[in-house]
């Protein structure tokens, strides 16, 4: 009797073991998605895959390649210069407040350039920041500015700040670059 045991056991392991490799019924008939190709940030969050809520964000396609939102360079710049309004990427309209702190060092006679460019790289107003109080300070001081600017041919833009070189050294220059939105 021991010996019909083993050998329906047997058997009934056999059976399930080529019923899993054979017969596709068991699995699941679920069929692909659509993937179309994706190929930046905004295509991959618009097409609603998961984007991760890190700084910047992140977001993953189907087909394994993680895209990261364009912030410019304001994480590099941080402890230089730092913008509240507007932040990177967000919809903006004429005329914009821009506001927030530089070192003092980012300023020459109180006040800083700024300029918006649209997706082509056209200029599109100037502005000049001003700092709130004393700017004679390697610490950081609040500034403000208003541009106006003209109606972009374009969807997204560029705001640049650029940090005020009376002496034209390329050494002496540098910027903030935050993506915009029309």
């Amino acid at each position: 009797m021991k010996k019909w045991l083993i050998f329906i056991i047997i058997a009934v392991i056999l059976i399930a073991i080529l019923d899993f490799l054979f017969f596709p019924w068991h699995k699941e008939t679920k069929e692909e998605p659509n993937i179309s190709a994706v190929n930046s940030f905004e295509e991959c969050a618009t097409k609603e895959y998961p984007v991760m809520e890190s700084y910047p964000r992140q977001c993953k396609a189907p087909d394994g390649k993680t895209f990261t939102e364009d912030i410019g360079n304001e994480l590099e710049k941080k402890d230089i210069i730092v913008v509240s309004t507007p932040r990177p990427n967000e919809l903006i309209k004429s005329p914009i407040k821009i506001s927030g702190e530089a070192r003092g060092t980012w300023f020459f006679e109180a006040s800083f350039p700024i300029k918006l460019l649209d997706g082509n790289g056209n200029e599109l107003g100037t502005a000049i920041a001003q700092a709130k109080s004393g700017w004679m300070t390697t610490e950081f001081v609040p500034f403000e500015a208003t541009l106006e600017f003209q109606s972009p041919s374009t969807k997204k833009g560029t705001l640049v700040l650029e940090k005020d070189n009376p002496s034209d050294l390329p050494q002496n220059a540098d910027q903030l670059i935050i993506p915009v939105r029309f």
